[in-house]
């Protein structure tokens, strides 16, 4: 990672050397970064090996590849299941929808997701679901010479889990997403569904209580999510690493000022490697958190309170690495600009409905910041107090008011180009 994004805020707070040779709790295992670069990250939870994982086997046990096969097909069922919410009619894919690359705000023009239930929003835009098995678990990690220690990470827009299986409680049960109510609810729905009998095959215990058919559940989706269905390195971009296809010259354009450190400055974040015929290698996210500061979501109900702020990585539940302080706060992951063109909403708070607008943001925010911020309140929302950790340093952002602009009109059409170019094929 470069210097210049951990150096992302005025004045922000660091962390002494001396005290951070000390946590190793909260430094990652240089055999986790080892794993990382093989390509053997996913984070593994009892009873589910990833498909890509089982792969590598030169004779798998007799029996694993169907066995494997029929767990997929039944996360996937489980998946699509309009069943499963209070009131019935919205599933895991009205917000991850495969018309949106897997993401999508199940037809909500806010920003953020719409739940199954009126009137009620999810808190944040929906990320997409796709490559997930390359997601390493959370994890801060301090760099030699480095005066700060980074998160990197963790499922969310804040890291706030590792586990799959775990994942799909959180919408699940939510009021505000799908309403599902108890597990003793959710297995009472589960024991009328046409998969019941196939998910007691996968788990003999599944429809016993309600904490085993949200773990069974669990394990049968993250089956489906890790799946090379879910990982189809199948866009224009990928056929042109492979040799298969050319960049148009607008296309070829933008990824060069994607890549330069000195206009768009995208590749610091959205990490990509386009001289080897190895997509794996690109997944345009380094899975980092910064403090980019998007503009206020006027449309969003919740934010007519103006002491409520989404504060982000601070916010995450967490006793174990203690991502409380401060120079957290306003930081959001990093996502894969993997399918970005498909979604109807962009950022974290969805303030964004244009893949051109968010572009423009990123290249001009520092010099026509009025444009962004029309009550003239820099970073508003961002609570003031956390304001000095925003990313200031890094190219685009360390430009000043009414200097010419990293990105001009046409450069900025340019980098739009070559992001429609990582849109999968249907």
């Amino acid at each position: 990672m470069s210097t210049s994004k951990r150096l992302r805020g005025r004045g922000r707070v660091r962390l002494p050397i001396a005290v951070a040779s000390t946590m190793g709790a909260i430094l990652v295992p240089s055999i986790l970064m080892v794993a990382w670069e093989l390509g053997h990250s996913h984070p593994r939870d009892p009873g589910i090996e990833p498909v890509a994982h089982a792969a590598v086997r030169a004779e798998p046990p007799p029996g694993a590849v169907e066995a494997s096969n029929a767990r997929i097909s039944l996360g996937k069922r489980i998946f699509f299941d309009p069943a499963l919410s209070e009131p019935p009619g919205t599933s895991c894919a009205s917000c991850h929808d495969p018309a949106h690359g897997f993401a999508g705000n199940n037809g909500s023009t806010l920003g953020v997701a719409r739940g199954s239930r009126p009137g009620e929003l999810a808190l944040r835009n929906t990320p997409s679901v796709l490559y997930l098995r390359f997601v390493r678990p959370f994890h801060l990690h301090w760099e030699e010479d480095a005066p700060l220690v980074d998160a990197f990470g963790g499922f969310f827009w804040d890291g706030r889990t590792d586990s799959l299986v775990d994942l799909l409680k959180q919408p699940l049960l939510n009021p505000n997403e799908m309403n599902g109510g108890t597990p003793e609810q959710v297995v009472a729905k589960v024991r009328k569904a046409d998969y019941a009998e196939p998910l007691r095959a996968q788990f003999s215990t599944a429809l016993d209580d309600g904490e085993n058919v949200l773990r069974a559940m669990g394990e049968a989706v993250a089956a489906y999510l890790t799946s090379p269905e879910m990982s189809p390195f199948s866009s224009k971009y990928d056929e042109v690493l492979r040799g298969h296809a050319t960049f148009s010259a607008d296309e070829a354009r933008g990824l060069a000022l994607f890549k330069d450190s000195a206009k768009g400055g995208c590749a610091g974040c959205h990490k990509l490697n386009d001289t080897i015929p190895n997509p794996e290698r690109s997944l345009f996210t380094d899975y980092g958190y910064d403090g980019v500061a998007p503009p206020r979501n006027q449309k969003l109900p919740r934010n007519a309170d103006p002491t409520y702020f989404d504060k982000g990585l601070c916010q995450r539940p967490d006793t174990h690495f203690h991502t409380d302080s401060d120079e957290f706060c306003g930081a959001f992951r990093t996502p894969s600009l993997r399918n970005v063109a498909l979604r109807p909403a962009f950022m974290h708070n969805g303030v964004f409905s244009k893949l051109r607008d968010a572009v423009a943001f990123y290249a001009t925010r520092a010099t026509t910041p009025k444009r962004w911020y029309p009550s003239g309140v820099v970073f508003d929302d961002v609570p003031e107090k956390y304001r000095e950790y925003v990313n200031v340093d890094s190219a685009p952002y360390n430009r000043h008011p009414g200097e010419a602009p990293a990105l001009d009109d046409r450069e900025i059409d340019a980098v739009v180009a070559f992001l429609e170019t990582l849109t999968d094929a249907r």
